[in-house]
């Protein structure tokens, strides 16, 4: 057995993932990381270490004419090869507004849709210890809160109508348990082991041209920044990936949600009497109550929100994305996401 299965294995014992008897979805775009998860899981499935039905889910942006299409032909023969089962859409994207986070939205709209019509308990997806290092620095850059600083999670709710970051324990899976997203590399396999997996098995991978395209901030990240920071410290990726799981044990040994951020509104008096540190959890935990996630919130809301608890005036407002907006009014912050339309 290649050290890559015999790792993933031991990390699905870990997470306490069930062997057989259900389905998976694995995102696969064609890139070394998902075709090495997809590759290890059906050598594990071979071996009858799995018991799995899997399902391999490829979503089409169509950001890079035939590019794309000659990305999605190229799964479409290795999950044949495989004798895996094929799942594909493809993309009619906005063009308002973030094109990275238009992308990633349709993206997991489509992977819940499949998975859910598959009967799948989870999705699963290849992200690395490099994703996990490289959010850790978008997240610190745009000035994220600690949830945003304990980065990507290895399991997480997927459903539409739960919370997208709440750090999840491991997990007993019953027919009551909801869509999961699960990501069994992250805490153990850096690119270059996925990269080596493939190569060994004499795999050639896509590669997608939009990821040297230093017009988007993760791969400035990646191509620019963390070349730097690794003249410094060269284990960087391991450094900054457990930096943001010790946050995530942190957060989920203090409590993740704080009781009292569940309400509608706060009330201002009771704000101010709190410190800077205890203030922006305040408004963070209470932010995510509404909005289900911390995705977009940078510094700069918070602070916002921080202006309006310690204005005189009331009536006053603070924007937030996608159109939504905390209100002050009566002695109270509201939270109001009546988006205007256009």
């Amino acid at each position: 057995m290649h050290g890559f299965v015999r790792n993933l294995i031991t990390e699905w014992r870990r997470l306490e993932l069930p062997f057989s008897g259900s389905t998976i979805a694995v995102a696969v775009s064609g890139g070394t990381d998902s075709n090495s998860l997809l590759l290890a899981l059906h050598d594990l499935t071979t071996r009858k270490k799995l018991g799995h039905r899997i399902v391999a889910a490829h979503f089409n942006h169509r950001l890079r004419g035939a590019e794309s299409e000659t990305d999605e032909e190229y799964v479409r023969q290795l999950t044949v090869r495989l004798g895996v089962e094929f799942a594909v859409a493809h993309a009619n994207l906005s063009k308002e507004g973030n094109l990275e986070q238009n992308a990633r939205e349709a993206r997991y709209q489509f992977l819940t849709r499949t998975a859910k019509s598959v009967g799948a308990f989870a999705v699963l997806t290849g992200h690395t210890v490099n994703d996990q290092a490289e959010t850790f620095l978008i997240n610190l850059i745009r000035g994220s809160g600690p949830d945003g600083l304990s980065g990507m999670r290895p399991i997480r709710v997927l459903d539409e109508e739960q919370p997208n970051d709440v750090p999840s324990k491991p997990l007993l899976f019953a027919d009551t348990q909801p869509l999961l997203l699960v990501r069994p590399l992250l805490r153990w396999a850096k690119r270059r082991d996925t990269e080596g997996f493939c190569h060994d098995l004499g795999v050639e991978c896509c590669h997608d041209a939009m990821n040297d395209d230093t017009a988007f901030r993760r791969v400035r990240i990646r191509k620019v920044l963390l070349p730097l920071l690794e003249d410094l410290n060269p284990k960087i990726i391991e450094t900054l990936a457990q930096t943001a799981e010790l946050m995530a044990n942190t957060l989920q040994n203090n409590g993740y949600e704080r009781a009292d951020t569940t309400d509608d509104h706060l009330l201002i008096k009771d704000l101010r009497k709190l410190d800077k540190p205890e203030l922006y959890d305040m408004i963070r935990s209470w932010m995510r109550h509404h909005r289900g996630t911390t995705r977009q919130l940078e510094l700069k809301h918070t602070q916002a929100i921080e202006r309006l608890i310690f204005s005189e005036k009331s009536g006053k407002t603070a924007e937030l994305p996608d159109g939504a907006k905390v209100v002050k009014t009566g002695g109270k912050l509201v939270y109001d996401e009546n988006k205007v339309e256009n």
